[in-house]
């Protein structure tokens, strides 16, 4: 089965009403958890690279894990996603070198932390959606800005998505994906309660899903320290409103670093890499499998043939952008 694109995954996504997961990678341990989460639970899935990502374990390493991937578990649906591409031209790289998905992060400019103007943010998204859809590779675009600070992305500053400006955004740039700000964070982000509605803009969500009902939203910053973040206030009910893809980085970060040195200090004379390696693959699985079945992906792997890259770039020719 070759690598599913975002746009078709999510489209599937909002028939059987269930959101997906978005999960990030960086080594082979993660990849290979991920996937058989994916297999497990029979679920499709997103595998996401960052730009750090890609420096760390090198572009054509990074390529080839996620191929690997889909040769591995034909039967899964898997989007090869770039992560916050700080600029065009690290989106058009993503497109050469094979992702089927790309994300244009204009909401900052290229340095990744300093905020832009909604002018600069629709440019360069546009510019990225009309290069990538004639490849038939998807888009996201994100319009607000976050909290935190994520593998050196981030201006640390919140500002919540406009559901208007958001309707002006989608129409000008074509994006297949929105990624809203609703108060959720980047990093290893503690609410100082259980969040709420009054935490959480889960208003904007409905907002914004109302305006644009046929416009899938991301939802950033899902990682749960502690895990009810992820629960039914910003899972199941973003998914009913249009939520469609759900970001987990950090909380596979927490699972794999707590059972590497679990491992590493249970055998302190053990120097076999595969001896620790081993416990962190099997924790970023339960992490992946469990986000899954809380997004109700479970079981919806096998619903749909994946279309390749000439076939999405066909449909996106007969809806230009700004048609």
């Amino acid at each position: 089965m070759p690598l599913a694109t975002l746009r078709q995954v999510l489209d599937e996504a909002a028939k059987g009403r269930y959101g997906v997961g978005a999960f990030n990678a960086n080594n082979m341990e993660q990849v290979q958890g991920i996937v058989s989460a994916a297999q497990e639970v029979g679920a499709p899935v997103i595998i996401q690279v960052s730009r750090g990502a890609l420096s760390y374990a090198g572009k054509n390493y990074m390529r080839h894990l996620i191929t690997a991937a889909a040769e591995t578990a034909p039967e899964i649906p898997i989007v090869l996603h770039l992560d916050h591409g700080d600029k065009p031209e690290t989106c058009y790289d993503a497109i050469e070198l094979g992702f089927t998905s790309v994300m244009m992060d204009g909401s900052l400019l290229a340095d990744g932390k300093t905020p832009s103007d909604y002018e600069y943010n629709v440019e360069v998204t546009r510019r990225v959606v009309e290069a990538a859809h004639a490849q038939g590779v998807s888009v996201e675009g994100e319009l607000g800005t976050l909290g935190g600070i994520e593998d050196g992305h981030g201006s640390g500053e919140v500002h919540l998505t406009d559901p208007d400006q958001a309707v002006d955004f989608v129409d000008k740039t074509g994006v297949d994906a929105l990624a809203v700000a609703i108060g959720t964070s980047h990093g290893a982000y503690k609410f100082t309660a259980k969040p709420t509605g009054e935490v959480l803009a889960m208003h904007l969500i409905e907002e914004i899903h109302q305006k644009l009902p046929d416009t899938h939203m991301v939802m950033h910053g899902s990682s749960s320290v502690p895990q009810e973040l992820v629960d039914r206030i910003n899972a199941a009910l973003g998914i009913r409103h249009g939520v469609r893809k759900i970001n987990v980085d950090t909380d596979g970060r927490l699972a794999i670093t707590a059972a590497l040195r679990e491992a590493l200090n249970a055998n302190p004379s053990e120097f076999d890499p595969r001896a620790f390696f081993k416990p962190a693959r099997e924790a970023q699985k339960q992490v992946a499998a469990e986000r899954l079945m809380q997004f109700g992906a479970a079981g919806h792997a096998g619903d749909y043939q994946v279309l390749s890259l000439p076939e999405m770039a066909e449909r996106y020719d007969r809806s230009p952008v700004g048609a």
